[in-house]
């Protein structure tokens, strides 16, 4: 296939690399430039249209309407273009791009990601997809390239948004628990890392526990996701409950936590960092 990619994070890097990889032909268009082996950079997000499948990897949704959006690029996209999103966006956007590509007669595929730049670069990421069948089919072969396995959330592009965002919540609570767990037990003498052993071989075995329950114990918070991107995620949970009319009091609590870490400075750190703070939060 012929693919377009449009952002070159650590994210997006990886994915054109597997796409490369695959043995499609990858043209992407970066808002800082750069350059990735395989790939041709193109001059403007217009010109990643040009092609079959185009893979959005920015970080949010202020990026995405002025990077194709507020340039009409949906106007001018290829016949038989396929836009899948991988972006973790909120829901009042994701209804809005269903309007907006029904208008332009461009298909539209929410796909956002399960899945750090370690596993992105492996080709592992777990897909959640949302969007009409045929759509769906059609760009398979990226994501084949990219994921290890397709999750389908529906015909409807904002499902798969909700289900990433109540995925990242979840992965938030997981880490304000191990936290709160380590404030409990340390405090008691059980060391952090024998503490872990005991959940992860028991009760609490996935790969979110694993990751963070490693970063909390070796006091590493390498940004593999940093804290403001957490943040921007928990406050997208705290917007789509109030749509829904929904009240998630264990929501509230681990936003307000993560503001009050990035706001301590720690934003640039790991999301895991939050961990940090609530252990040495001081007491009463």
């Amino acid at each position: 296939m012929d693919i377009g990619v449009i952002g070159l994070g650590a994210m997006g890097r990886a994915m054109a690399s597997n796409l490369v990889a695959a043995g499609h032909t990858v043209k992407a268009w970066n808002r800082s430039g750069g350059e990735l082996d395989g790939v041709t950079m193109v001059a403007s997000p217009q010109e990643a249209f040009q092609s079959d499948a185009v893979l959005t990897m920015l970080p949010d949704d202020a990026a995405i309407r002025e990077a194709l959006l507020e340039a009409g690029v949906l106007e001018h996209a290829g016949t038989d273009t396929v836009h899948i999103v991988a972006s973790t966006i909120s829901l009042a956007f994701s209804h809005e791009l269903v309007a907006l590509h029904a208008n332009a007669g461009v298909d539209y595929v929410a796909a956002p990601v399960l899945g750090r730049p370690d596993v992105a670069a492996k080709g592992e990421l777990n897909i959640l997809a949302g969007g009409s069948v045929a759509a769906v089919d059609r760009v398979q072969p990226v994501f084949e390239a990219i994921g290890k396995q397709v999750w389908l959330m529906g015909d409807r592009p904002p499902a798969a948004n909700a289900a990433k965002i109540a995925c990242n919540m979840m992965i938030a609570m997981a880490i304000e628990a191990m936290a709160e767990a380590v404030s409990l037990t340390e405090g008691n003498g059980v060391e952090r890392e024998r503490f872990f052993e005991l959940i992860l071989g028991t009760l609490f075995g996935s790969r979110s526990y694993q990751v963070y329950s490693a970063n909390i114990a070796n006091d590493d918070y390498e940004p593999g996701f940093k804290a403001t991107l957490g943040l921007k995620d928990l406050r997208l949970a705290s917007e789509a409950a109030e749509e829904t009319g929904g009240s998630l009091p264990m929501l509230a609590a681990v936003y307000e936590r993560m503001a009050e870490t990035v706001d301590s400075g720690l934003g640039e750190r790991d999301w895991s960092v939050m961990a940090d703070y609530t252990i040495r939060r001081p007491k009463g």
